[in-house]
Parts: structure tokens; C-alpha cells; sequence
């Protein structure tokens, strides 16, 4: 019974190993209509992130602004 398990463990462990050693055939080439769209799709994410940034910015400063009293104006001096 022992020598049985043994070598159903030892072929699973052999089975293991040959799997994680096999090679996966090749990706389809994309054709060019997939790779404009690709492309234009990393273009629209690129510009919302930009925008979503600017946002967050803005917000920043105004909450700098308002809880640090800061004005932008140049102080005005009394004569």
C-alpha cells in the first residue's frame, strides 16, 4: 500500500514539474485595426487620468487655501 502511494505522489510531483515547464504556443499577431484600437484606448485612459488629476489638484488648493488663509493677492501695505 505504501509503495502504491509512493508512486502516485512521485507521477503527481513528475507531473507537476513537466507542466510548469511547458511552453504555451505564440499570441496571435494583432492586426492593425486591433492595435489602433489599443491605441486609442491607452490614448482615452491617458486624457481622463490627466483630467481626474487636474481635478485633484484644484481641490487641493482650494482646501490649502481655506484652511491655511492663504490669499493669493500681494499684501497691501498701510502708508
Amino acid at each position: 500500500m505504501k509503495r502504491v502511494l509512493l508512486a502516485v505522489a512521485g507521477g503527481l510531483l513528475i507531473g507537476a514539474f513537466a507542466a510548469s515547464h511547458a511552453r504555451l504556443p505564440a499570441a496571435p499577431a494583432k492586426s492593425e485595426a486591433e492595435m489602433k484600437a489599443a491605441a486609442d484606448k491607452a490614448a482615452a485612459a491617458k486624457a481622463k487620468e490627466a483630467e481626474l488629476l487636474g481635478k485633484a489638484q484644484d481641490k487641493a488648493v482650494v482646501n490649502y487655501k481655506k484652511n491655511k488663509g492663504v490669499s493669493m493677492d500681494s499684501p497691501k501695505r498701510k502708508k
